[in-house]
């Protein structure tokens, strides 16, 4: 059963804590995590001819990491959003919108990826700063998740959730089990728990521990969270085991934007 790690992390636009935007300061966190999945929210992708402004290829550049984009968000400026990062092999790609009427465009990236023969779903997201918005953004993601396609599911966010008792809080919980509340936010002095990870089967799930560096307390606002999960056994049944190994045949290739 391979054993990996997963990373969420905020970037705040690469901006820190001293106010300067420093793409460079955030692949060091990801480098140093050696994480193999990470989810990036807050990533401004900039087209202006300098290398570091467009965060996303910068960031997989610097790592060694393939891309996935999840805009919902063009700036004049550039593109702004979500960004799944990882060294496995990327099989299939959606955008769930998850824009609650009214309020900023907001969206989830939702992938597989292969993990020792396996398709893995990983969920990349951010979601909204008022209660009803993100009541509204965890009902989408739960139709979304209704739709079995994997033995595993990985959810990296930023939840927003000020208070543990958040009812969007309750409702991924309901589907995902209760995980550990750190604080991540401020990142120089963390007190609240914005950031979560959420492993479907809960047991995959081995550890979860916010990275506390000198780095990380001044690249973002954010501390990033770093899990240690892995794949599950497949399932028995009676006296079979039903062998859940992935069928290249049976994956759709990476697609395009929707």
């Amino acid at each position: 059963m391979p054993v990996f790690s997963a990373l969420s992390y905020n970037v705040h636009e690469c901006v820190g804590m001293d106010g300067r935007r420093d793409p460079c300061r955030i692949a060091d966190v990801i480098k140093e995590s050696g994480a193999d999945i990470i989810g990036l929210q807050e990533v401004h992708s900039e087209s202006d001819g300098r290398v570091e402004s467009h965060q996303m290829n910068y960031l997989a550049s610097c790592c060694g990491l393939r891309a996935v984009p999840g805009r919902f968000l063009m700036r004049k400026s550039g593109e702004y959003g979500n960004v799944l990062l990882t060294r496995f092999k990327i099989l299939n790609v959606e955008r769930l919108d998850l824009t609650m009427p009214g309020r900023e465009p907001r969206g989830a990236i939702d992938a597989d990826v292969e993990i020792g023969g396996d398709a893995v779903r990983v969920i990349v997201t951010h979601l909204g700063l008022r209660p009803h918005e993100r009541r509204f953004q965890a009902n989408r993601l739960l139709a979304a998740l209704s739709v079995e396609r994997t033995r595993m599911v990985i959810l990296l966010s930023d939840f927003n959730e000020w208070l543990p008792s958040g009812r969007a809080l309750r409702h991924l919980e309901d589907r995902f089990g209760k995980n550990k509340r750190l604080p991540t936010f401020p990142s120089p002095f963390p007190l609240f728990g914005l950031d979560r990870i959420w492993v479907s089967p809960p047991s995959a799930l081995i550890d979860v521990s916010c990275v506390r560096t000198p780095l990380t307390r001044i690249a973002s606002d954010h501390l990033p969270l770093i899990a240690t999960i892995r794949t599950p056994e497949p399932e028995v049944v009676g006296r079979k085991v039903r062998d859940h190994r992935l069928d290249l045949s049976r994956v759709g290739s990476l697609g395009e934007e929707k």
